[in-house]
């Protein structure tokens, strides 16, 4: 099963697509960011988000997809910016045909690394190793997106064995 990860944000989206093979393995297919200029206006920022996740979607045809949860914020005009960012990516997604799961950055620290109050670093090398990688994956933006698959992968298989019980 091919899946997105979606870590996302109005200046920097990360993106990972990662897939699940049939010996239950984990390959990266795909991952980086959507870049947006600070200079623009928030609605033309948003249509070239849309328009790159977009062309993504077109080019690898996921088959479901997962958006990390804005947990909580203490400035609110950062709230509000993840929000916009996030509802342009599940209108990309749901748009596209595909199921939209959604999880907290705790949830995917917890698939990922087994912990929920794991770190960033500890994250970081938890995706390198899971999904062979050479080195950490960067921008952070973008390792953050394939955390956020591979909790999907995990979360899915995990709910089709209690399914098939």
């Amino acid at each position: 099963m091919l899946v997105i990860g979606i870590d996302p944000g109005t200046a920097t989206t990360g993106y990972g697509l990662v897939r699940e093979e049939r010996d239950g393995s984990l390959a990266v297919v795909d991952y980086g960011v959507v870049l947006t200029s600070p200079d623009f206006p928030m609605p033309e920022r948003l249509l070239e988000m849309y328009r790159r996740l977009k062309e993504i979607l077109l080019l690898h045809r996921p088959e479901s997809g997962a958006v990390e949860k804005l947990f909580f914020a203490r400035n609110s005009r950062t709230a509000i910016s993840v929000g916009q960012g996030r509802g342009v990516a599940m209108l990309a997604l749901a748009e596209a045909g595909m199921p939209v799961a959604e999880y907290t950055p705790m949830e995917v620290k917890q698939a990922v690394a087994g912990y929920g109050g794991a770190d960033k670093t500890q994250i970081q090398e938890m995706v390198r190793l899971l999904l062979g990688m050479g080195s950490i994956p960067k921008p952070d933006d973008a390792a953050d997106a394939l955390a956020v698959a591979i909790c999907h992968l995990h979360f899915s298989r995990t709910q089709a064995l209690l399914n098939s019980s």
